[in-house]
């Protein structure tokens, strides 16, 4: 149970609190009345980062130099406080400083992370198909982060080894020279960690196409991008070349297709609009399901003005969610309470 937020100098937010029915909470507010600032709040608590900042210091209030997320979790009746502390600290030249705490300890994101098990749905993720790989790729890690530290070391050890070998790639390009031995040291960890990923990505897609489909038929393709030395040898004058590593899981993507007379089909090139937003919306089913398969609790359902996307029979489907499943709902129109027979709510007007 998600039970309080509290903000200060967070986005719009000078100061403020939240309290959340045990059931569904109903946010109405206008457009720019800060509804998707809240949402980005609460998800920042669950997965320790913004799915809108490109830089950590942009959830900073305009003009103030901390800003502070709080929130109030209760599970089986233990309370438990998450803290998020983010800090421009002009008097340190301007350093950035993001701090995470639970009951006031500070921890690091890995063990901040599974606190608050939350599901978004946001009308931007309707263009996952149709997007880039980049957004296929942040869903997949959104996904397995919330539910398996294992998957968040091995992707943040990834993540900076990957930045090292690029710096290093670089340098030959530049130089002409090739340490080997630096190489050899980064390749290990490279190859080591991401397979770890390559795996954990395929169990979860292994999962989706196993389950049942309420929504949509549609099955998961994994196009990855599989890692190893002999693949780095096979790669290896392209990669210096292009002075960046050509292989691994940060160029994995996948595509989903459907069942139709001529076959399997990419529902990204062959599938309406309404069909592609049909497949996101079992996609997060399913994701929900993943999560309280993985970590035994129902989590929380954050929805996003989704509502204006999808018609009357979706928008109850996912609304049936609400019986099992705390949410967050956000909307501009009041008169979606009455029009959908909502009942054991409360309604926060911004």
């Amino acid at each position: 149970m998600f039970t309080a937020l509290v903000l200060q100098h967070f986005r719009s937010y000078t100061q403020k609190k939240f309290e959340f029915h045990p059931k569904l909470t109903i946010i109405v507010g206008k457009n720019t009345a800060g509804k998707t600032n809240m949402v980005e709040s609460v998800m920042l608590l669950s997965s320790g980062k913004s799915f809108r900042a490109d830089k950590d210091f942009q959830m900073i209030q305009f003009g103030q130099e901390v800003g502070r997320v709080q929130g109030l979790v209760e599970i089986n009746k233990e309370k438990t406080k998450l803290e998020i502390v983010l800090a421009q600290q002009e008097a340190a030249g301007g350093r950035f400083i993001k701090k995470y705490l639970v009951n006031d300890i500070a921890r690091t994101r890995n063990h901040f992370v599974g606190n608050l098990p939350a599901v978004l749905f946001r009308p931007e993720e309707l263009d996952i198909i149709v997007d880039g790989p980049s957004m296929r790729r942040e869903f997949l890690n959104s996904v397995l982060e919330s539910v398996d530290a294992e998957y968040r070391i091995a992707k943040t050890i990834y993540d900076k080894v990957l930045r090292q070998r690029n710096a290093l790639l670089y340098v030959t390009r530049e130089t002409g020279k090739r340490n080997i031995a630096q190489f050899e040291y980064w390749d290990e960890l490279l190859i080591t960690n991401g397979q770890k990923i390559t795996k954990k990505r395929n169990e979860f897609i292994e999962f989706i196409n196993a389950a049942k489909k309420d929504v949509f038929d549609c099955k998961i393709i994994y196009d990855k991008s599989t890692i190893s030395e002999d693949r780095l040898v096979q790669y290896k004058e392209q990669e210096v070349n292009a002075a960046v590593t050509l292989v691994g899981p940060q160029r994995d993507d996948f595509y989903v297709t459907m069942k139709t007379k001529g076959g399997e089909q990419n529902v990204q090139h062959f599938g309406s609009r309404g069909q592609q937003r049909l497949v996101i919306l079992q996609l997060k089913l399913l994701h929900i399901l993943f999560v309280e398969q993985k970590l035994h609790v129902n989590p929380l359902l954050v929805l996003d003005d989704i509502f204006s996307e999808l018609d009357t029979t979706h928008i109850q489907l996912v609304l049936s969610k609400t019986q099992d499943n705390q949410t967050i709902l956000t909307t501009t129109h009041k008169e979606f309470v009455d029009s959908h027979n909502l009942k054991d709510f409360a309604i926060i007007e911004l």
